[in-house]
């Protein structure tokens, strides 16, 4: 019996023991799985369940022009902020802050009330808004430092810059295309609390500064931008129109060195305009580009040596009828040679060398200098354009698409274009962003002019861009475009713009362009000037030109590259031209199509001194009505329209500026 009662005991010992080695083990493992394994997670609850984290702005990093002038910077403003709890009388808070933040009493006292510990009153104050709110000396009320973004230039490169949002975010242009690249990491406001959730003192407070954002410089030089800007928007304010955009590049390397658009918009009030004028028409939005595809033209049926510089053809004095339809040249032209064909801007010549070249060469030559693609500029909302493939095109098709109807592209496809024509035939990317930098000016990226492919050889090239001088000579359609001391290589263009109601080409809108390079024989610039529905003239010699010629002499002396040793002044006599007496600084119009039918086509008068328009009304036949004195400024049909019987056929005149 007792060895029974012993043998129980010493039972009951070792269970005990065991339990209390087995509870020990237990413990020892929860210790481990809590203080090791879990560790960093239980740090972090720790830290939410006694401290409050406020995000604060992260601090982006610059953006400077090819000279490194400041065109974005990141500036440090004291951002207000209120801890309820820690303020006796909310309604005598409200009450004070109110006046010195311009916000209703109502406002800031419905911000204080309820349970949070912190809330924001006002960020981004301006130094004398925090000196007010400091002397009022409310228990409870803080400031801590966050970063809002500057630009020093206001209104240049608006469309190119962008701008950034609250967050900040980049919502347009490079601040938007870069925006991982030039955003900086978070900082913290960081509060204790208490036990009880109550904020410690805000002596207590505890700042974690963010990580600046890299800088970006841009191959943009201010100067060049602002030349460009400014001739841009005198062009489009002068000639009444919508809207207008201008671009100069390298044509070497494809680096943009300006790019304006007018209608512009201040980067530091942007939200006091209306969205619509924040586009980049310059890559976002695409038109018919008009008789400067004449240019692109011609290079393919010489480099496909379909056409000679020396041949000639038969403009079949003003009126060719195709496909149902009739193309007109604003002069009755008979035999041209092909330099003449591009310098008068021939309709029916370009028809005629299209046909010989062909729809799917001539599509192919289109695409390679990069009509109906997108570019690959570096800026968001890029339009590729468009193109129909060769198989889709029907009837007149051919004809209309050799001079730049019938497809669309973007300026800055345009640009690069003629670029390739400018640089020996080579179509190159263009770029905006020459490389990225840290805080201590290390380079972390560059990026260098990249070639995307050959579309003309050289020889072809320059036989194009000697052709393409005659443009901007005596007689040409864009004598406007002259530089004094340069020679300047380019072709004008208008067209007509597509009625978005009716689906045709309107009446009364156009666009005028003009696209060239300078010196014409040694390229530095590429500059392309489109102006958007002009009132005053639809014709790109007469309203684009000018803003060229203006932004290249500026340019090329800003550049500081020497004139040529034959100073070209602009030519001021009259002379016979087809026939017409024309003066020579009053471009040639370019010509339309119309259907064909009876009755007579309205020939273009503008910039006619009443004696030459009674000369071409008594050739053709004309019964018109003429208004006023001086220049014809306008006409009703407009050119290349036929006169019905009952249509109201007059020419109104006014004196010269």
């Amino acid at each position: 019996m007792r060895y029974d009662a012993e043998k129980w005991i010493t039972l009951r010992i070792r269970f005990i023991g065991g339990f209390f080695v087995l509870l020990f083990a237990l413990t020892a493992s929860r210790a481990f799985y809590l203080q090791v394994i879990k560790r960093d997670y239980l740090l972090k609850l720790a830290d939410r369940q006694h401290q409050k984290i406020v995000p604060l702005t992260p601090a982006r990093g610059s953006i400077y022009d090819a000279n490194g002038a400041a065109l974005a910077v990141s500036v440090e403003m004291d951002s207000c902020y209120a801890e309820p709890k820690s303020i006796a009388d909310l309604n005598s808070a409200a009450a004070r802050l109110a006046p010195v933040l311009g916000m209703p009493k109502g406002t800031i006292f419905k911000k204080l009330q309820g349970n949070r510990n912190f809330v924001w009153l006002q960020r981004r104050l301006t130094p004398d808004v925090v000196k007010r709110i400091h002397d009022l000396d409310i228990e409870g009320i803080g400031f801590v430092k966050e970063t809002k973004r500057y630009y020093p230039n206001s209104e240049v490169a608006a469309h190119v810059i962008g701008f950034t949002g609250l967050d900040p975010e980049g919502l347009e242009g490079v601040e938007r295309r870069y925006d991982s690249t030039i955003l900086g990491g978070d900082g913290y406001l960081v509060t204790e609390r208490d036990a009880l959730g109550r904020n410690v003192a805000l002596k207590g407070t505890v700042i974690q500064n963010g990580a600046m954002g890299h800088n970006v410089t841009l191959t943009l030089d201010k100067n060049l931008q602002y030349i460009a800007e400014k001739e841009l928007a005198k062009a489009v304010e002068g000639s009444g129109a919508r809207a207008g955009t201008a671009i100069v590049m390298d044509p070497q390397t494809g680096r943009v060195l300006a790019m304006a658009n007018y209608p512009t918009f201040n980067l530091n009030a942007h939200v006091s305009y209306a969205p619509p004028v924040w586009r980049n028409r310059a890559v976002a939005d695409s038109y018919e580009p008009g008789s400067t595809f004449k240019t692109l033209l011609i290079a393919a049926a010489l480099e496909e040596k379909v056409i000679r510089p020396g041949d000639s053809i038969n403009c079949e004095g003003g009126s060719y009828a195709i496909g149902g339809r009739t193309i007109h040249d604003t002069h009755k032209y008979g035999r041209l040679s092909i330099p003449e064909i591009l310098k008068y801007s021939s309709n029916i010549g370009v028809a005629k060398i299209g046909s010989r070249l062909g729809p799917s060469r001539l599509y192919t030559y289109l695409s390679n200098f990069g009509i109906g693609e997108k570019s690959g500029i570096d800026l968001p909302g890029e339009t590729s354009g468009m193109l129909r493939q060769w198989s889709q095109w029907y009837g007149i098709d051919l004809a209309t698409i050799s001079f730049g109807q019938g497809v669309t592209a973007s300026s800055i496809q345009l640009a690069a274009a003629f670029s390739a024509i400018a640089n020996g035939g080579v179509l190159m990317k263009p770029y905006l962003v020459e490389r990225v930098t840290d805080n201590e000016g290390n380079v972390v990226k560059s990026f260098e002019p990249q070639a995307r492919r050959r579309v003309v050889s050289p020889e072809t090239a320059k036989a194009v861009a000697r052709m393409m001088e005659g443009v901007a000579a005596e007689g040409g359609t864009g004598i406007n475009a002259s530089v004094e001391g340069y020679r300047v290589a380019g072709k004008t263009g208008t067209a007509q713009k597509v009625d978005p109601v009716t689906k045709g080409y309107s009446a009364t809108k156009r666009t005028a362009s003009f696209i060239g390079f300078v010196p014409a024989d040694r390229p530095r610039l590429t500059i392309l000037v489109m102006i958007d529905e002009p009132k005053t003239s639809s014709y790109g010699g007469v309203v684009a030109a000018p803003a060229f010629s203006a932004i290249a002499l500026q340019g090329l002396c800003y550049l500081k590259v020497p004139p040529d040793t034959v100073v070209r002044s602009k030519p001021k006599t009259v002379g016979v031209q087809a026939g017409l007496v024309v003066e020579e600084d009053s471009p040639a119009a370019e010509g339309v199509i119309v259907e064909e039918g009876e009755g007579n086509t309205m020939p273009n008068f503008r910039g006619m001194s009443m004696r030459q328009t009674l000369k071409v009304m008594e050739e053709q036949g004309l019964n018109v009505r003429l208004h006023g004195s001086g220049r014809a400024v306008e006409q009703s049909p407009l050119p290349g329209h036929r006169i019905r019987p009952n249509d109201q056929v007059w020419v109104k005149f006014a004196p010269s500026a």
